[in-house]
């Protein structure tokens, strides 16, 4: 029997969709710490351009509650447009499933805010209305406390979900360091928001293999001078 959860993710079967990225919803997050969740989530983005995966941004009464989705990763999309909604679930949009059948792959990983509200909703409809494959990016969505985020990714992987995180979506879209097309991408993703992993490829090419340093700007470095 063949079994879709056990093939690998890549750029060819993926797309991804980014719902409610707005400051009043991560105003809420209690469950990750909120810059770290940016960060994961601007990562995440930088990744899709890289590989160029069809993607979703799609809000919740931008106006009225929520505010506007992280300028950051609105920049990683010049001219994007955005896919307003009233309703929690964003499958609940015609314009969301129009998007998603129009992209035209099944296996939909999924950021957004909150894990327990618009992300639950829209992965059990997606699944049961649309017949798709759900990969929710634990580590790019947030609850409103961390029982709620962990409980609403254990329903969901109860109900056929499969849990991820952003470095394992960029890694496994990648896959072989010899696709080198995508490597210098990949490489820079990971050196400005991949922390310890991001600092030993620093490391790696300044110490190792004698790169220059990763600046923007040059630097005199002055030697020691024992004080008198």
């Amino acid at each position: 029997m063949s079994n879709p959860k056990l093939e690998v993710l890549t750029p060819q079967n993926s797309q991804l969709i980014f719902i409610d990225h707005q400051p009043q919803m991560a105003f809420g997050v209690q469950s990750i710490d909120r810059q770290v969740l940016k960060n994961n989530t601007v990562a995440l983005a930088k990744a899709a351009k890289v590989f160029n995966i069809p993607t979703t941004i799609t809000t919740v009464e931008t106006e009225a509650f929520s505010g506007h989705t992280y300028p950051e990763l609105l920049d990683v999309f010049p001219e994007k447009e955005i896919l307003e909604r009233s309703s929690m679930n964003s499958w609940d949009d015609q314009k969301v499933r129009d998007a998603l059948k129009a992209n035209g792959k099944k296996k939909v990983i999924v950021a957004g805010l909150w894990t327990e509200v618009c992300n639950t909703t829209f992965a059990l409809c997606a699944m049961l209305e649309g017949d798709y494959e759900i990969y929710m990016v634990a580590d790019a969505s947030g609850g409103t406390s961390k029982e709620a985020h962990d409980q609403a990714m254990a329903r969901m992987v109860q109900a056929g979900v499969v849990p991820v995180t952003w470095q394992q979506v960029l890694l496994e879209w990648q896959r072989d360091w010899a696709r080198r097309e995508t490597y210098d991408g990949v490489m820079a993703i990971v050196k400005e928001h991949s922390g310890a992993y991001g600092m030993g490829v620093d490391y790696a090419y300044t110490m190792v293999h004698k790169a220059p340093e990763r600046t923007a700007s040059s630097h005199k470095v002055l030697a020691a001078v024992p004080a008198k």
